[in-house]
């Protein structure tokens, strides 16, 4: 079985990475870009039975900062 957990920053906390993305883009020329936020994306191959609760808390215990960051689990 495979997980899929995409991990963002919450709003309002502070993304250096996402505003040295902007202005590099802006650089290259694309104008349009108002904002970027960076995010991380983790896949998972996981025994066939694993809960989502235990992938809940792999998340809380090392995948994400719940302090500063959200994320979403897809099961695929």
């Amino acid at each position: 079985m495979k997980a899929r957990i995409t991990i963002t920053l919450k709003p309002g906390v502070l993304d250096p990475q996402g505003r040295a993305i902007q202005n590099a883009l802006g650089g290259l020329g694309f104008a349009g870009v108002a904002g970027a936020r960076q995010g991380k994306l983790i896949e998972l191959d996981l025994a066939d039975g694993t809960s989502e609760a235990d992938i809940d808390a792999m998340c809380r215990q090392l995948l994400a900062n719940t302090v500063i960051e959200n994320y979403r689990i897809e099961i695929l």
